[in-house]
Parts: C-alpha cells; sequence; structure tokens
C-alpha cells in the first residue's frame, strides 16, 4: 500500500533565502544523502527503507547510492529497530531510525525514555541516535497513522525534540540532529512531504541549529507561536490580517526541546498579545509549557489572555470532514488572532 497517495500538488512555498529548490521530502532526503556521503559511521535504519524506499519513498534511491549495509531494511519492530540502534550508537556509530509513522513509536518508548535519555546522565555515554518520526494528520488515515505525539518526549530529560516547518530546516535540523551526541527525536510532516517547497541551502551553510526558534513574519500587535505544519496555516493566517491593516508575527519554535525561552518572551514582550497553535492535542500539549513560561516571564507585558489553538482532546477521525473541524488551520488561527486582537 502506498501511504502518500494525495499528498503530490505543491500548494505552498516557503523562502528560506538562496538555494537550490526541493520539497519538504527531497530535503530531508538530501540531508541523509549529505551525511552518508559524509561520515561513513551513519546508518539508515527501518521497515521497507530499502529497495521500496520507505513508506513515503523518502529514502527511495539511498540503498542503491550505499549499499545495504548502511541502508538497512528491519523487521516491523519499532523496539527491536531503537534498541539495536542505541547499541549502534555505543559503539560510535551514528543511526537514524526511520519510525514508519511517529503512532508507532510508542512500542519503542521504553527504550527511548529509560535507556537512551539516560545513558549520559548515568555515566557519560553519548547516544548520537536519530529517530525520524513522520507524524500529523492529513492523509485522512485515522487515529493510528496521524498522531502528533511530540509532548511526550518534550517532557523527558537527555532528549532533543526538533520539529522543522519548511524544507532549509528539514534538511538543515536533520543534519545536526544526526551529529548531535544526544538522542533526537525528529518530527517530520507527512502532510508537508510533497505540499511544501523551498529554497535549501546546501552543504555545510545549511545546517540549523538545534534550539533556535526563527522569526517567520516580523509583526507589531500580537505573536503566533508554532511550529511544523501549523507554521504554514499561521502564516496563511497572518498575510490575511496584513491586507486588513494588521501587524502579525510568527515565530516558528522549530525546536520543541529546549525551547528558545528568549525569542519566545522577547516576541511576546514587543506585541503583548499571542497566541498558541499546534496541531497535537489540547491538554498536556506543547503549548501549555509556552503558556506557563509566558505567563512566569513576561505576564506585565501582557494586554490580552494568552490564547492556544489545538487540535480537541480526542483521536484523530478518520472522516475527511471531521478531520477538517478536527485539526487547526488558517480559517481558525485567523479567527483566533481576530478574536485577540480584538481583546
Amino acid at each position: 500500500m502506498t501511504w502518500d497517495q494525495g499528498l503530490h500538488k505543491t500548494i505552498s512555498t516557503i523562502g528560506d533565502g538562496n538555494g537550490r529548490e526541493m520539497t519538504y521530502l527531497e530535503a530531508i532526503r538530501d540531508a541523509m544523502r549529505y551525511e552518508l556521503q559524509r561520515d561513513p559511521r551513519v546508518l539508515l535504519l527501518g521497515e521497507d527503507i530499502g529497495v521500496y524506499g520507505g513508506a513515503f519513498k523518502v529514502t527511495q534511491g539511498l540503498i542503491e547510492e550505499f549499499g545495504a549495509q548502511r541502508v538497512i531494511d528491519t523487521p516491523m519492530a519499532e523496539l527491536c529497530m531503537i534498541s539495536v540502534a542505541t547499541g549502534m550508537a555505543f559503539q560510535g556509530f551514528l543511526p537514524v531510525v526511520e519510525m514508519q509513522f511517529a503512532d508507532f513509536i510508542s512500542t519503542g518508548f521504553d527504550s527511548i525514555v529509560q535507556f537512551a535519555a539516560t545513558n549520559h546522565y548515568r555515566w557519560g555515554q553519548a547516544v548520537p541516535i536519530t529517530i525520524r518520526a513522520p507524524g500529523g494528520g492529513g492523509l485522512r488515515a485515522g487515529p493510528f497513522h496521524s498522531q502528533s505525539n511530540e509532548a511526550w518526549f518534550a517532557h523527558v530529560p537527555g532528549l532533543k525534540v526538533v520539529a522543522p516547518a519548511t524544507p532549509a530546516d528539514a534538511r538543515g535540523l536533520l543534519i545536526s540532529a544526526i551529529r548531535d551526541p544526544n538522542p533526537v527525536i525528529y518530527y517530520e510532516t507527512k502532510a508537508l512531504y510533497r505540499s511544501l517547497k523551498g529554497a535549501v541551502p546546501t552543504g555545510e551553510e545549511g545546517i540549523v541549529p538545534i534550539g533556535q526558534a526563527a522569526q517567520r513574519q516580523v509583526g507589531e500587535e500580537l505573536t503566533i507561536i508554532t511550529y511544523a505544519a501549523m507554521v504554514v496555516e499561521a502564516l496563511h493566517a497572518a498575510q490575511q490580517l496584513q491586507v486588513e491593516g494588521r501587524s502579525i508575527e510568527v515565530l516558528d519554535l522549530r525546536t520543541i526541546r529546549p525551547l528558545d525561552t528568549e525569542a519566545i518572551l522577547a516576541s511576546v514582550r514587543k506585541t503583548g498579545k499571542v497566541l498558541i497553535v499546534h496541531e497535537a492535542n489540547r491538554t498536556g500539549g506543547v503549548g501549555g509549557e509556552v503558556a506557563a513560561l509566558i505567563a512566569e516571564h513576561a505576564f506585565e507585558y501582557l494586554d490580552g489572555p494568552i490564547t492556544r489553538l489545538a487540535a480537541p482532546d480526542t483521536p484523530v477521525p478518520y472522516s475527511p470532514p471531521l478531520e477538517d473541524a478536527y485539526r487547526p488551520n488558517a480559517a481558525k488561527i485567523l479567527a483566533a488572532a481576530r478574536q485577540l486582537l480584538a481583546y
């Protein structure tokens, strides 16, 4: 079965400067190719990532370039994959593990949070493992293939969590993740694979540091803080508000752990109003942590309530109309922003 049906039409472009134009998917593949060429310690592991190229064809062609000893097909056993990759990291390799869907990462949860995340604290061992987790909805695939579960891992000391929103960041953050001595959960957004393109700087100059947010639009009246697929939606909403004469700032977190607290607070202190948006369920989401940070350190700068827009606390629906109602989008962001601006 091909899971990438319906995700081929490019609908948005985000420019990140000079570079070769790529889709979000191509940028991820380019990062892996670049690192496989640069460092013989880099290995790829995952289900059907070899000849088939993975469920979404992200690794297509890499086994022909680098061979089956470096692009390794594994059984359908996520706990096994992550455990083996952690052992490889102990031996000096730089493994990159692909979860077919972020949802399936739960079967490897113990190995990630109890073992990979704790070993540097225990005895100083570097654990340079990268776990690629294709997350989010938009595929009409229901509750088992559409989750946004990044908040699970943002809670765990010893882990880093990134979620790129542009092709340039998809490449640059993946390279940083592979080179990082810590375990990194790399959330890539399935709905952006072929629906988003942009200029991607190549070579070393395209590397994006972990832990730095990006200001996607400068504004004075309200800050929208978001990440991953919702950055595209937020920019659509912000552009409409600009037509209406409003000045909106869009801050792309890029890294969920560690958060760029300075960028968050600086933006909120400037605009005085903040709307936090994410695709994940509202309760226990990243937005709650961002809201607490702002309440503790920028309360006196606020001119309105800290507002969150997120998915409701239900599983992702199968029905296309229900999924559209479930997921945040530009129209919902626009309505929430207008309400906050009027406060």
